[in-house]
């Protein structure tokens, strides 16, 4: 039986986020260099916003490429911004035909000008689609997203817009990347690191991890549907205590 037959379809996580890691890995494995495994990684994105769609996940926020990878090597960045500027031109009419809405977080001033014209592009064509949003994470660090969350309330303050003593957990949300966006219930990492790698560190609070061994590329369906059904075993108390959740059921 499949773990998709097995998933309470009523208690689904609204907002899935994945750390996409193991590519290197899983080229090298194979003789090839790390930029064989970001090609075939694409399959594995195609299966995750498949398998989220066909079970009403509302939100699928993906690590794409971390402020900290620009410090990888000139070659293997290149390669990537050329990899995903081809995927986007892609995958936009499908993506299209399956009302995937698409968002970009992340410092939109460090990306090279055609990537940013194209997501573009790729945003606006599916701005009106009602289904699942693809968060796509790109130059992003949580470190970098509080800072400049912490730079425009300052300037706000000193406009006079607001007060400090107005800065709530609430206010404070509203100046972030995904300030329009429900934190996740469930956070996936592949390739067996047990870190959140500077990713969402704030919206994470309170979000159920999971990480598995496998690699992204080989990352499936199959797999996505498994997380689910046990994320749906798990008990979520928010700081109250077993009793207190069974008593609201």
């Amino acid at each position: 039986m499949s773990f998709l037959d097995q998933i309470e379809l009523k208690r689904v996580p609204e907002h899935v986020a994945i750390i996409m890691d193991g590519n290197g890995r899983w080229a090298a494995m194979r003789g090839n260099d790390r930029t064989f495994g970001h090609e075939h990684g694409v399959e594995a994105v195609r299966a995750s916003i498949k398998a989220a769609s066909k079970i009403g996940v509302k939100y699928l926020t993906l690590y794409a490429f971390s402020t900290e990878n620009w410090n990888r090597p000139k070659f293997e960045i290149d390669a990537l911004m050329t990899l995903l500027v081809h995927v986007i031109k892609a995958e936009t009419d499908e993506l299209n035909r399956n009302n995937v809405r698409l968002k970009i977080i992340g410092d939109r001033n460090s990306l090279p000008r055609r990537v940013i014209k194209e997501t573009d592009k790729m945003v606006e064509k599916l701005s009106q689609n009602t289904g699942l949003t693809v968060v796509m994470a790109l130059s992003y660090s949580s470190h970098w997203e509080i800072i400049n969350a912490v730079k425009c309330i300052a300037n706000d303050v000193k406009k006079g817009k607001i007060n400090p003593e107005d800065i709530s957990r609430e206010r404070f949300h509203s100046y972030l990347s995904t300030a329009e966006i429900p934190d996740p219930e469930l956070m996936i990492r592949t390739s067996g690191e047990k870190r959140l790698s500077n990713f969402l560190l704030w919206q994470l609070a309170y979000s159920e991890l999971y990480f598995t061994p496998k690699l992204w590329p080989d990352f499936t369906e199959e797999d996505f549907f498994e997380i689910i059904f046990e994320f749906q075993q798990r008990e979520r108390r928010f700081g109250k205590t077993s009793e207190q959740i069974k008593n609201l059921i």
